[in-house]
């Protein structure tokens, strides 16, 4: 049909009195106005339409993937492939006359082709990406990496397809003499590389998960994972700011994940007060009547004292000196105090660890440390619980006729 208007429309120009030359470029310049219009109504309907079927189609499906797709502006995409197919097949009958711009129209197109096919591909996998992101199972996985890594590979074979119509090199031919320049290829994508297999170990071996909380002291990082893909892992610090650590780093260096902490049940609490040496003492019988006022120990000191009383006795104990035989002191009261202030706590996980312990002592003292976990994870939580517990150890030691280190600063006259 095209090729019927083109000669009527040039032999109308020669009767009109045109010139051979002037009668072809006009004729060309109609015929591809005519063709650009023909495309252009043919593309607004393919889109009206499409978009029509995947929006009915979207809302009559209990599945969201088709409204994702339609979100990606697939069905857009698609609909660009009836007038593209039109133009490539008419094109050499507009430009029958002039053999070079055929063949470079003809090119043009074929890349723009390549083109629209890499934007669909582009946007189903973006649409399958967002469809996983919305399964509980991928969630937290490596989601992004994996559609990179498809991308890249259909942007290669893009790039390769287009050099090889501008060269009028076979794809084949093309891609073998590429391959002796592999060494470069290989350099310019190191760091993808290297991201690529990072990201499936991370993701075989379930290192890392998007909303893990992560800490990575060589890229001061601290807080949660928001983004994994193929070169970059994005982590949204406590201060709310960004940390963007290399993918590859994750199985390179040493980080700490605390996935472990929030499956455990429980956040440890591990802190310790330092007690001053000179304020430990062995406990008289008039301390031991005054600590047994203290509810908490009251029971322990009762047992624990006519235990003691019993054993002195039976080994003829001289008691006139305070050190000989066995004795309680303020310091061992004091812990059995606080292991029973934190066995009551009701803040405390009682399924986990839960120990008060004295530690070696040091130059400021001798610390008494609390090892427990708290059963609420939540950070805001956790440290109300823990100061709360320390607040009552603090103001509980001078009960105990104990004292805590404090660095006394010399003042200056």
């Amino acid at each position: 049909m095209l090729n019927n208007l083109r000669h009527y429309i040039y032999d109308l120009l020669i009767d009109k009195g045109w010139s051979v030359t002037s009668a072809k470029y006009l004729n060309m310049l109609a015929l591809l106005v005519a063709l650009l219009l023909i495309a252009f109504i043919v593309d607004f309907i393919s889109k009206r339409i499409l978009w029509r079927f995947f929006s009915g189609v979207a809302k009559q499906t209990k599945t969201n993937f088709d409204d994702i797709l339609v979100k990606n502006k697939l069905p857009r995409n698609i609909a660009h492939i009836i007038p593209l197919i039109i133009l490539i097949e008419f094109v050499p009958q507009v430009f029958s006359d002039f053999v070079n711009a055929e063949d470079i129209i003809e090119k043009t197109l074929k890349v723009i082709a390549i083109i629209l096919t890499l934007r669909i591909i582009k946007s189903l996998l973006n649409s399958v990406k967002d469809y996983l992101k919305t399964l509980p199972r991928y969630k937290d996985k490596p989601v992004d990496s994996y559609i990179q890594v498809f991308m890249i590979f259909a942007w290669l074979l893009g790039i390769f397809s287009i050099f090889a119509i501008i060269t009028g090199i076979s794809f084949l031919k093309f891609a073998t003499t590429l391959g002796a320049a592999s060494a470069v290829i290989l350099l310019i994508f190191k760091d993808t590389i290297l991201g690529f297999v990072a990201s499936i170990q991370v993701s075989i071996n379930d290192m890392v998960r998007i909303g893990d909380w992560i800490t990575f002291e060589k890229y001061a990082a601290d807080g949660d994972v928001t983004e994994i893909n193929l070169a970059t892992v994005k982590v949204q610090n406590w201060d709310k700011t960004i940390t963007t650590i290399p993918t590859y780093a994750l199985i390179s260096d040493s980080f700490k994940n605390w996935r472990g902490m929030k499956a455990s049940g429980g956040r440890r609490i591990k802190r310790s007060v330092i007690i001053k040496a000179s304020s430990i003492h062995f406990l008289t019988k008039d301390d031991v009547e005054r600590f047994k006022k203290i509810e908490l120990v009251s029971t322990y000191l009762e047992n624990r004292s006519k235990e003691i009383d019993k054993h002195n006795s039976d080994a003829n104990v001289d008691k006139s000196v305070l050190i000989n035989g066995r004795n309680l002191t303020n310091f061992g009261v004091f812990r059995k105090y606080l292991q029973t202030y934190i066995e009551n706590h009701s803040a405390i996980n009682k399924d986990m660890t839960l120990m008060v312990r004295q530690l070696a002592s040091t130059p400021q003292g001798i610390p008494m440390e609390i090892y427990a976990f708290s059963s609420d994870q939540r950070w805001e939580n956790y440290e109300y619980i823990m100061a709360d517990i320390f607040d009552h150890v603090l103001a509980a030691v001078k009960y105990f006729d104990l004292q805590i280190y404090e660095l006394a600063v010399p003042t200056i006259d």
